[in-house]
C-alpha cells in the first residue's frame, strides 16, 4: 500500500495509452498527473484509459444502451458545456447510505466538467432512462462514499486511484479525494 504522500506522485502512462476516447464522449486527452487545482501551473488530475480500457468502455456503453447492465453499470448522458450536444460515457452509479452517487475514478474528466456546468443528466439502461440533478460533494464529505465505492468497484477502478484502496487509511483516502470528483444525484423520474 502506498502512503498518502506517494499518492501525489505523477502516475506513469504505458506507451500508446493516448488512444481515441470511448463512445462519443468529450474525453479529450489531458496530462495524466496528480495535482492541486489551485495552482496555476498544475492541471487537475486526469488519468487516460489504456486502449483496452477504452474498448471495454465502448462495450459496456453499447450493452447498457441495449438493456444489459454489467455489474450495475449504466450509460451517463450529460450535455456538453461547449457543444450543447449530449455526451455519453459508461459509469458505475454507486449507492451509499440513503443516496446515489457518481464517482469519477479517472479524475477531472470531460464528463465531470460537463456535469458541473449542466447540473444533471440522464442514466440509461436499455429503454429505462432516469433523469437526475447532481450536486458535487466537497472533498471533506467524500470519505465514506469513496471507501464504499472502492469496496464495490475496486476490482475495476483501483488502477485509477494510484494505490489507494477500500482498505486504505482515512488520511490516504482524504488525500486522494481532490483527484476524484463525487456527485450526489437525485433521480427526477
Amino acid at each position: 500500500m502506498t502512503s498518502a504522500k506517494s499518492h501525489l506522485q505523477p502516475p506513469t502512462s504505458p506507451p500508446g495509452s493516448a488512444a481515441a476516447p470511448a463512445l462519443n464522449t468529450a474525453e479529450s486527452p489531458a496530462p495524466a498527473h496528480h495535482g492541486s487545482t489551485s495552482s496555476a501551473d498544475t492541471a487537475p488530475y486526469y488519468l487516460r484509459g489504456t486502449p483496452m480500457n477504452l474498448r471495454f468502455n465502448r462495450l459496456v456503453g453499447w450493452l447498457a444502451r441495449r438493456g444489459v447492465s454489467l455489474a450495475g453499470a449504466a450509460e451517463l448522458s450529460v450535455r456538453g458545456r461547449r457543444s450543447g450536444q449530449m455526451q455519453r460515457v459508461p459509469v458505475n452509479p454507486h449507492r451509499h447510505a440513503d443516496g446515489q452517487y457518481l464517482v469519477s475514478a479517472r479524475g477531472h474528466s470531460q464528463w465531470v466538467r460537463n456535469m458541473r456546468a449542466a447540473g444533471g443528466g440522464e442514466l440509461r439502461v436499455g429503454r429505462k432512462v432516469r433523469a437526475f440533478t447532481a450536486v458535487e460533494l466537497p472533498d471533506e464529505e467524500k470519505l465514506p462514499v469513496v471507501r464504499t465505492y472502492l469496496k464495490r468497484w475496486g476490482w475495476q477502478v483501483n488502477e485509477y486511484f494510484q494505490g489507494v484502496t477500500a482498505d486504505s487509511s482515512d488520511e490516504e483516502i482524504l488525500a486522494a479525494a481532490p483527484d476524484h470528483p463525487v456527485f450526489r444525484i437525485e433521480i427526477r423520474n
